[in-house]
């Protein structure tokens, strides 16, 4: 990773990196379910008939007044593996992750396993559904039966991805599902973005949280490679332009390669150096050269980048 960190003036280079990256960050903040498209609508049906048996008053009561830092919702769930209370599956996962749990017990909810929800107004136990069975209030604007996810905050416009499997936040119009990089993108990108095969199903390259599932934006590469959206600007902040995984260059660096030429020109190398000749690889378009060494760096004779290396003397 640390093979494209030259010693380039900061301010210039996070400038040509801020206007040429291609980091369409879609909001892959991985929710916890399998949307069904009218979970935005049950709460306004059963609003709706629920004149006859309830207020308006008695339905919406609490909303956005109970849930987590993670969730709004009117409920809490029974894990099924340690059969514990928590405000949500990331509650959850987060205590039973601790440091200061013993690692042998340390384990992740089976979300779609959670058969038992806890109305956060009544305390009334009951099967996963939207409305509570006791005191008639909805526990959830949006509701997935599938993965038992109850959220009052609908400003996300969540929706679901089959393809995923999951659901999302940002609108699904907004978004499209890559069948080959098995995750979804932003539409912007959807005749663009270089394929690769299980983009999102690895850890995030910088800090090594698994990107499917995490809450924080993710990026995609111009090599087609996802990061999260803050570790790439750690990148940038730390003069790192190329890719971790492959070591492609991470956006145009054209600016870069014509002040290494300078450098350069205005730097002789020694006469006994001078005709000293080198197979170096190009980690942008894998093209392998024969040129004169220089210390200060190798230039790619087929795409004019010195993001290269040096394979044999």
């Amino acid at each position: 990773m640390g093979e494209l960190a030259m010693a380039i003036n900061h301010s210039e280079s996070q400038q040509f990196a801020l206007q040429d990256i291609q980091h369409i960050a879609f909001k892959g903040k991985e929710m916890e379910a399998v949307y069904s498209e009218q979970s935005n609508q049950d709460c306004m049906i059963a609003e709706e008939s629920a004149d006859s048996t309830k207020t308006a008053e008695e339905f919406e009561k609490g909303l956005m007044q109970y849930g987590c830092s993670h969730y709004r919702r009117r409920c809490r769930i029974r894990a099924p593996c340690c059969n514990e209370i928590f405000d949500c599956r990331h509650c959850h996962n987060e205590a039973k992750n601790s440091i200061n749990v013993d690692q042998k017990l340390r384990h992740d909810i089976p979300r779609h396993q959670v058969k038992q929800v806890i109305c956060s107004l009544c305390g009334t136990e009951q099967e996963v559904q939207q409305v509570c069975i006791n005191c008639g209030v909805c526990m959830g604007k949006y509701f997935c039966e599938t993965c038992k996810l109850f959220d009052d905050d609908t400003s996300k416009k969540q929706y679901h991805c089959n393809g995923c499997g999951i659901c999302r936040i940002g609108g699904r119009e907004n978004f499209f599902h890559c069948s080959k990089c098995g995750c979804c993108y932003s539409i912007l990108l959807k005749n663009s973005h270089p394929c690769v095969e299980g983009a999102m199903h690895h850890d995030c390259p910088v800090c090594f949280e698994y990107l499917f599932e995490s809450r924080n934006d993710v990026t995609v590469l111009p090599c087609g490679h996802t990061i999260h959206k803050y570790c790439l600007k750690e990148m940038r902040d730390h003069l790192q332009f190329a890719c971790p995984l492959c070591s492609k260059s991470v956006c145009d660096m054209s600016k870069v390669w014509e002040k290494i030429d300078m450098e350069i020109a205005a730097t002789p190398m020694p006469e006994p150096y001078q005709n000293k000749m080198v197979w170096i690889l190009c980690n942008d378009c894998g093209k392998k050269s024969k040129v004169q060494f220089h210390v200060v760096a190798q230039k790619c004779l087929n795409c004019k980048s010195y993001n290269t290396r040096q394979t044999r003397g």
